[in-house]
Order: C-alpha cells, then structure tokens, then sequence
C-alpha cells in the first residue's frame, strides 16, 4: 500500500502548491477583499485550508496541532477562519499553511492509510475515518477550495488556470477571450429566449 499512500499525499501536495500559487504577486488589500456577496477573500480561503489541515492530519490522529488558532475557539465568531484580521501578515498565513503541510506529512510518515483517529464533529458512524479517507476528505475539500481560488484571482486581476502557463488553460495567443465571451454570452441568450413561455 506504499504506492497507494505516497499518491495520495502527492495529489494533495499538488493541490498545496497550487493553493499557495493563487496568492503569489498581489499586495495586501487584493488578498483580503471580500470578492463575493459572502465575503469569498483570498488569504481568508488560505488560512480555512491551514486550519482544517492542521485539524485533520494534527488532533484527528494525536498528533495536535502545537499552536491555539483562537479563530476556531468555541466563543470565536462564525467565520473567523475564513478571513485575515489586519494584525495578521499575508506571510503569516502562507507560512501557516506551509508549516500546517510539514505537520501533515510527520503525521503521514508516522501513520498508515488503514490507521483510524478520530474527528469529533463527525457523525458516530463516521467519527473514526482511516488516514485513507482523511486524506481524500481532505484532497476534495483543498480542490474544492482551490477552484475558488481560481475564480477570486480571476476577478482581481485576470490571472487564470491553476498556475502559470497551465497547458490546460488556453493562454491569450490561442483564444479570443473577448470574443469567446460574447460567444457564450449569445448560447445563454439565445437558449433563455428559446425557453421563454409568454404568459
């Protein structure tokens, strides 16, 4: 099961790397403005990923994250982990993850895919979940957050793909975005009109 494990913990690296990536180049204020009617801010969706990785590779198989992250506290308000107060630095918080990602992999190389831990929060039935399925939980939660990511650089500054020069992303030379956009601007018309029934 070697194999297995060393592919699981690369995806998630991967996924890593590309988090980190999204908030390269940007000053201060670009990082932390809410982009959506919920607030969406890049470094806020860095430090809910930093926290939820050191929960689940650190508390869940007894190896507790060293530090007190207040923002999870019982008394800290909703949301608190989803945005950067103005005390803590943009390099906090990349650091944090980074330093969350170093945590994991100890824990990784202490513990095998068929060990279980424990998450409280968890229903009964699932409370006790193998480093296996933490592991793809946690695969599935960065990549979730990851598009998001995507979309919230999209809209600050147009930086697009899940890092520079992706090959699966079209790049300027290849495609005409203005004109890609009209184009799927007229289908979304065009299919609202076809669906239009009078009253």
């Amino acid at each position: 099961m070697a194999d297995a494990k060393a592919e699981l913990i690369e995806s998630l690296q991967r996924l890593n790397d590309a988090v980190l990536q999204k908030i390269d180049g940007l000053g201060e204020y670009d990082l932390r403005r809410p982009m959506t009617p919920t607030g969406s801010n890049l470094l806020g969706i860095v430090k809910h990923l930093a926290s939820v990785q050191a929960g689940y590779f650190g508390d869940t198989f007894g190896r507790p994250w060293p530090e007190p992250m207040p923002w999870l506290d019982e008394n800290a308000e909703i949301n608190d982990d989803m945005f950067a107060t103005a005390s803590e630095t943009s390099e906090q918080i990349r650091d944090f993850y980074r330093r969350s990602w170093a945590h994991a992999l100890e824990t990784f190389a202490v513990t095998e895919l068929d060990d279980t831990g424990t998450v409280p929060w968890w229903p009964p039935e699932r409370r006790h979940p193998m480093l296996r399925t933490t592991l793809l939980h946690m695969t599935v939660e960065t990549a979730r957050h990851a598009g998001h990511l995507d979309l919230v650089r999209e809209m600050i500054d147009g930086d697009a793909g899940r890092h520079v020069g992706d090959p699966s992303f079209p790049s300027d030379d290849e495609i005409d975005w203005p004109g890609y956009v009209a184009k799927v601007e007229a289908a979304a018309l065009a299919a609202a009109d076809v669906g239009h029934e009078p009253h």
